[in-house]
């Protein structure tokens, strides 16, 4: 007998280069979709996650529809559910893509118990990874803590297998029961909430569709070729924008990996790094699943930071007084994403210059972010914070003056997000208020239209680093004048994107207002 298969989508919503739908294709076949906040801790989706999500499925129910099979959406305890599911159509198997973050873990633990007890099986397959984390280990058989050398070991191991094609059809069952609208999960924004993610559709396609489009727009060789230099500024589009469409599997790193390899060969090797990158971060939150919450140095733990309601608000709204960290912080706003040179020098500025703590800028871009994934974000967050494992030098404290002026010469990125400034010369639109005051009337520039910096560059540098010789106490490695202003080399650069789940926030007098809403 032929018995029924169940797919259960998470973060692999697509139908080509599915291993768990590929799996599942030749047999009846019920794909579902649940949505279980509890799960993680308590700690939803953001809303700009969730926005992203409400599109992403409407476009895979329709994908799914077009191949005979549709998809069942649900809201609820994902465990009992799919056993449930599982009993009524006796379905033999429950096809999924295996997850790193802990909730996800203990979801496919407690599954694959409720099923085995009725003679059902939970298979697991790698859909929105490269590689498990368990299958690559230093040399000392322990786990990479180490970026560099991680890639350096994924890369010789050489290209990923081929992607598998989608289904040509799906012999789809019907459900046990109705199941839900999409619109019924409540992922967008509710009125009389301003529409938050009005610009949101100017900037993104989400679903399948949208992401190979995508792809297949920067899989170019001439954007491969000088991707290592055009990433990094910021008033271009130099950077391939597949984040959030990765991060929700409408694309497969399989996918993106080839497409770079054809396209651009050796030339694509800087670009796969950054594919490289997000394995390590979900790597690390595999093997150290406290990355989210608790500082991975020890000594980080007692970081003298100060929680200062008012500063992190400013910082939020776009409103510090620097300009390439305004625009940076309205981009996110408007759009629902950051240029990711940007996102280190904004959380440089907040952890450093502002001494706030990194779970308060982490639970920021988690709500803001379109891309908004666990273990990107809590890698580059406490890179930027100097915590990390893979944080040298964690001194480093950007100045997001030279930085705006080495990455965004002609402010083109600053004109666009903060108008205000767009009449100033170059030369000083990333330190207006060094500029002449007729320049500055010319320009209609004033402390009421645009604020000084919120901080004193030198006085926000020279706090910073007398806190982290506080928490190194001596480390010969916190040297006087350590600061870079060049950035970091591409192999070293973190890729921010999400943030980290049930941050474990530093006391703070005011407790900062959660929810994009409540700062509309």
């Amino acid at each position: 007998m032929n018995r029924p298969v169940i797919v259960w989508f998470r973060q692999d919503l697509r139908v080509a280069d599915n291993p768990a739908l590929s799996a599942a294709a030749a047999r009846p076949v019920l794909p579902v979709f649940v949505l279980d906040d509890a799960a993680m801790n308590g700690i939803a989706y953001g809303g700009a996650a969730r926005w992203w999500l409400h599109h992403s499925l409407v476009a895979l129910g329709a994908d799914l529809g077009g191949l005979g099979a549709r998809l069942h959406v649900l809201r609820g305890d994902a465990v009992t559910l799919l056993a449930d599911i599982a009993r009524d159509v006796d379905a033999e198997e429950v096809q999924a893509g295996w997850l790193v973050e802990p909730w996800a873990r203990e979801q496919e633990r407690a599954l694959t118990e409720r099923l085995s007890a009725e003679g059902r099986r939970l298979v697991l397959h790698a859909s929105t990874h490269v590689l498990h984390p368990t299958t690559i280990a230093a040399g000392s058989g322990n786990p990479y803590t180490v970026y560099s050398p991680f890639a350096k070991k994924v890369l010789e191991r050489g290209d990923l297998p081929e992607p598998l094609p989608a289904p040509e059809r799906l012999n789809g069952i019907a459900p046990p029961s109705p199941g839900l609208p999409v619109e019924a999960l409540d992922l967008l924004p509710k009125r009389p909430t301003p529409n938050w993610a009005a610009e949101f559709t100017t900037a993104w396609k989400p679903g399948e569709a949208g992401g190979q489009e995508r792809l297949a727009r920067f899989a170019r060789p001439a954007l491969l070729r000088e991707y290592s230099t055009r990433r990094n500024d910021p008033a271009v589009e130099g950077s391939s924008g597949l984040s959030p469409h990765l991060r929700w599997g409408e694309v497969s790193p399989r996918q993106v990996w080839h497409a770079a390899r054809e396209a651009g060969g050796e030339d694509a090797t800087p670009f796969l790094k950054e594919i490289i990158w997000r394995e390590f971060s979900h790597h690390l939150l595999w093997h150290r699943p406290e990355i989210p919450h608790r500082a991975l140095r020890p000594q980080f733990e007692g970081f003298p930071f100060r929680p200062d309601r008012d500063l992190l608000r400013a910082w939020e709204k776009g409103r510090t007084g620097y300009p390439i960290v305004d625009a940076g912080m309205r981009q996110l706003w408007r759009i629902g994403w950051m240029h990711n040179r940007v996102r280190m020098i904004a959380a440089s500025l907040l952890v450093k210059h502002l001494l706030q703590p990194w779970q308060d800028g982490a639970a920021w871009f988690m709500d803001t972010l379109v891309d908004a994934d666990p273990g990107n974000n809590s890698a580059s967050w406490q890179w930027m914070a100097g915590s990390g494992t893979d944080a040298a030098p964690y001194f480093r404290v950007f100045n997001p003056i030279t930085q705006g002026e080495k990455f965004d010469p002609e402010g083109g990125y600053v004109r666009r997000w903060v108008p205000e400034l767009a009449r100033l010369p170059s030369r000083y639109i990333h330190r207006p208020y060094e500029a002449p005051a007729e320049i500055l009337r010319a320009a209609g520039v004033s402390e009421a239209v645009y604020p000084r910096p919120i901080v004193d560059h030198a006085e926000g540098r020279a706090r910073a680093l007398s806190a982290l010789r506080a928490v190194a106490k001596g480390s010969p490695e916190v040297a006087e004048g350590a600061e870079t202003d060049d950035g970091t080399p591409a192999a070293d650069a973190p890729a921010f994107a999400g943030t980290p789940v049930a941050a474990k926030k530093t006391p703070a007098k005011k407790t900062p207002v959660k929810g994009r809403a409540a700062r509309a």
